[in-house]
Formats: C-alpha cells, structure tokens, sequence
C-alpha cells in the first residue's frame, strides 16, 4: 500500500491546535478593503476554527495533522 499524499492547497490553508481542533483562517480579507470598516477587518484577522462537519474531509486531506 503506498503513503498517503498530503494536499497541498489544504496544508497551507489549516492548522491543528494543541486540543486538536482545525484552525482557518476568516475570508473576504484578501481586497476590496476600501468599504470595510476597520472594526470587521480586525476582526477578520483572528483565526477561526473549521466546522465539525468538515473536520472529516481535511483530516482526510491531512493525514500528517
């Protein structure tokens, strides 16, 4: 049976935390930042975790995290 290969466009995307949980980050922080006040783009800065209905297919993904 070969390794299982890592999904590289997930890999750079999400990150497990020390009690196991994934990690994303927020979207629409990549333009259009003109409109946006500055309370929504600091808060689109904080990390957010990923739903536990997808947590299965990453961790398929990610068979290393």
């Amino acid at each position: 049976m070969p390794k299982m290969k890592t999904h590289r466009g997930a890999a750079k995307r999400f990150k497990k935390t020390a009690s196991g949980k994934i990690v994303r980050a927020r979207r629409n922080k990549q333009h259009i930042l003109t409109k946006k006040t500055q309370k929504r783009k600091r808060q689109l800065r904080k990390d957010a975790l990923v739903d536990r209905v997808d947590e299965k297919r990453i961790k398929q993904m990610l068979p290393a995290l």
